[in-house]
C-alpha cells in the first residue's frame, strides 16, 4: 500500500494534473504528468483511474489498481526511478486491455512510460 503522503486524493488535484496537458501513453495505461515540483521536500503524489469501461463489477477494476499500485510503490522503495521524485502528481488510467495482462506486462509497461518520459524530457 502507498503511504498516505504519496497519495493523490481530492478532484481539485486531479483536475490540476489532467489540466497540465502532459501525456504520455501505450497499449496498457495512460500517464497524466503534473507540474514540476519547486519544492524537493513534497513528496510526489500519485492517483489511479480504472473506469467502468473496463468492467462493470468493482471487484476487477480495484484488483487492477491494487496491481498499479504495488508495482509502483516498489519502485519508490527501490529509488531507482528519480524521475518519479521530480512531478508533484501523476495519475495512472488503465486502458481495456490491461485486464487480461499478467503483473510482469504491467510492470513492463509502467517502465516504458517511464522511459519515455525520460526521453520526452517534460
Amino acid at each position: 500500500m502507498l503511504k498516505k503522503e504519496n497519495r493523490l486524493k481530492s478532484k481539485k488535484a486531479f483536475d490540476a494534473t489532467y489540466k497540465n496537458n502532459n501525456v504520455v501513453a501505450n497499449d496498457l495505461i495512460v500517464l497524466y504528468i503534473g507540474k514540476k515540483k519547486t519544492n524537493e521536500n513534497c513528496p510526489v503524489r500519485v492517483g489511479f483511474v480504472v473506469s467502468k469501461k473496463i468492467h462493470k463489477r468493482a471487484v476487477k477494476r480495484n484488483k487492477i489498481k491494487r496491481i498499479l499500485r504495488e508495482n509502483l510503490r516498489l519502485m519508490l522503495m527501490k529509488d531507482e526511478y528519480n524521475l518519479l521524485k521530480q512531478y508533484q502528481s501523476l495519475i495512472f488510467c488503465a486502458k481495456n486491455n490491461i485486464l487480461d495482462k499478467t503483473y510482469g506486462e504491467i510492470n513492463s509497461s509502467i517502465l516504458f512510460l517511464f522511459e519515455k518520459i525520460a526521453n520526452k524530457k517534460i
